[in-house]
């Protein structure tokens, strides 16, 4: 099963969000900046429920 079947953006773009909120501790808001620099325009809600979704599984396979 595809966790990110019928997502509005690409996998990598939600597992670099999720990543760096797990391993930097940055804040939603802030994350929302980042990835506006690169060209993706997503709002913190949308990056507060990637990061509900996927940080506990993230965490366990990564072990930061």
């Amino acid at each position: 099963m595809n966790p990110f079947k019928g997502r509005d953006f690409e996998r990598h773009i939600i597992l670099w969000a999720v990543r760096w909120y797990c391993k930097y501790g940055i804040s939603y808001r802030e994350l929302q900046e980042m990835l506006a620099e690169r060209g993706v325009n997503v709002d913190h809600p949308t990056i507060y429920r990637w990061v509900q979704r996927s940080a506990p599984e993230m965490e366990k396979r990564l072990r930061f």
